[in-house]
This record gives structure tokens, sequence and C-alpha cells, in this order.
């Protein structure tokens, strides 16, 4: 019975050192911290990769647009070319060939316009027997007059890339981070007159 108080003093005591015992306390913060930091620190990385990539990109788009608007232009060289800048900030990219590259007009004007036609009906569409102006040349109306390709002397040329790659630094936790990324640049350039510009056709047609 003497020895009560003693003891009850003793787990008293020990209680309240564990209380006040915070050792152990700066690693279970640094685990939560860190996981935090981490991911955003990755994610300023994915985030830096994209930009650099896409400024990349634009400048080589620009780069291989001159190249290709002289009478020695070698389009598949530029797009190679192209490709090979982009890989430079992203080993994995490639070039998305589901879309069209370029697209020649004879001015500026020109962009998106459509082939002339008699719009009876006033509907915008060529239509019900309406005659159109075979001006591009390929047999049929077209709502937009481009011409698929890099065109001719003083052609104006819409020349668009798109890349696909995978990122470098997904974003842990975060679905779909690993997914595939696509990024766009355009350039328009005008063709050196190296020749004489070749004009649009004059042929006719009837839309159905």
């Amino acid at each position: 019975m003497t020895n009560l108080p003693t003891t009850r003093r003793g787990i008293v005591g020990l209680g309240s050192e564990l209380v006040s015992d915070t050792s152990g306390t700066t690693v279970m913060e640094f685990g939560l911290i860190s996981v935090v930091f981490v991911t955003m620190l990755i994610g300023m990385f994915d985030v830096g990769q994209t930009a650099y990539t896409q400024s990349i990109l634009n400048g080589a788009v620009q780069e291989a647009a001159r190249t290709s608007t002289l009478e020695t232009g070698d389009t598949s060289a530029a797009d190679a070319r192209v490709l090979e800048l982009v890989q430079n900030v992203a080993p994995s990219a490639t070039l998305d060939d589901t879309i069209e590259r370029r697209k020649s007009y004879y001015d500026f004007a020109d962009v998106e316009r459509a082939e002339k036609w008699n719009d009876d009906d006033s509907d915008g569409l060529c239509n019900n027997g309406e005659n159109y102006t075979d001006e591009n040349g390929n047999g049929m109306w077209d709502d937009d007059i481009g011409s698929t390709g890099n065109g001719g002397a003083g052609d104006v040329v819409i020349y668009t890339v798109k890349i696909n790659y995978k990122p470098l630094f997904p974003i842990p936790f975060y679905d779909g981070s690993d997914a595939t990324r696509s990024l766009t640049s355009v350039a328009v350039k005008k063709n050196q007159p190296y020749a004489n510009q070749t004009g649009y056709g004059s042929a006719s047609g009837t839309c159905s």
C-alpha cells in the first residue's frame, strides 16, 4: 500500500512526458508536406515543358514556312525539320497526319472564300442546279477555294502543324496526366514570285 502513491505519481509523470515529447513530429510534418511539394514541383515541370514545346514548335513552323516559300523549297524536309526541333524537348513527339498541313490561295483576300456561284435561293450553298465556277479546278464546288498543298509562285500558303507527344513529367495522383498531349501552330506565308502566278480556273459546273 505504501508504494501505490509512488506508482501513481510515476504513471502520471510518464503521461506528462509523452504529451510533451515532440520528437518525430518534424518527420511526420515533412512526410505530409513533401507529397504536396513534390506534386507541385512536377506540375511546374509539366507546365514548363508544355510552354517550352509550344515555343519551339512556333519557331520551327515559322522557319519551315519561310523555307517552303522558295522555288527550291522542300516541304518534306521542312516538315522533318520541325519534328527534329520539337523532339529535342518532347522526344516522343510525332506529326499528326490527320490534318491538312498546307493549303494555298491566290491572295490573302481569298482565304476561306467560297468558289463563285449564283446563289439563286440565297441559302449560302451551291445546290438545286445552281451554276458555279470551278476556280480551283478540282471538278466540284467548294465552300473554301483553297487548294491542298504548297501552291505555286506568289500563292499564299497556310501551314498548320499539329504534334502529339507524351509528357516527360506526368503529375502523380492525377488521372490522365500521362495521356498524349497535342499542340498546334499555324504560319501564313506568301510564296516568292519565282515565276508567273497561276490564276484561278474559269470552267463552270452545276451543283446538284
